[in-house]
């Protein structure tokens, strides 16, 4: 089964960048070409909105290594062209987390706005978990 079940092709070019990244590059430098400096991430387990590039790096690429396992995919997407809303699903520790990604671009086609929302509340506990030891082991690596 594919990683992910929504079209690769035909999609707007931002959201096409987006997908060629998470299905092939997953490259801190590959990230960085996507976001623009001024960036802002919301969590869905942090109160306060994260900006700028360096912070929002690291939720994005945390995140691609605790959601981002062999059940990752995304299932449904809105594309708009300079804005995208994608369905996920992925399991953690045996629980089914299902959750959007909501992304606006610029002019330039970078991100200026990514958001991320999960349900149901016994998901977004272990998603928080992770993210959180995700974090630490690689604030200590740096």
């Amino acid at each position: 089964m594919s990683k992910h079940l929504i079209a690769t092709t035909g999609n707007s070019p931002h959201l096409q960048r987006w997908l060629d990244w998470i299905l092939e590059d997953h490259s801190p430098e590959g990230l960085s070409r996507q976001l623009a400096d001024n960036v802002v991430f919301k969590s869905p387990v942090v109160h306060t909105p994260q900006e700028g590039k360096f912070i929002t790096m690291g939720y994005l690429l945390a995140a691609g290594e605790t959601l981002g396992n062999d059940s990752f995919r995304y299932t449904r997407a809105f594309d708009c062209g300079d804005r995208a809303v994608l369905e996920f699903e992925t399991e953690m520790d045996g629980i089914l987390v299902n959750g959007v990604d909501m992304i606006e671009w610029n002019a330039d086609g970078q991100i200026t706005d990514f958001k991320v929302m999960v349900r149901p509340l016994k998901a977004i506990q272990t998603v928080h978990a992770a993210m959180g030891a995700m974090l630490a082991k690689m604030k200590a690596g740096s």
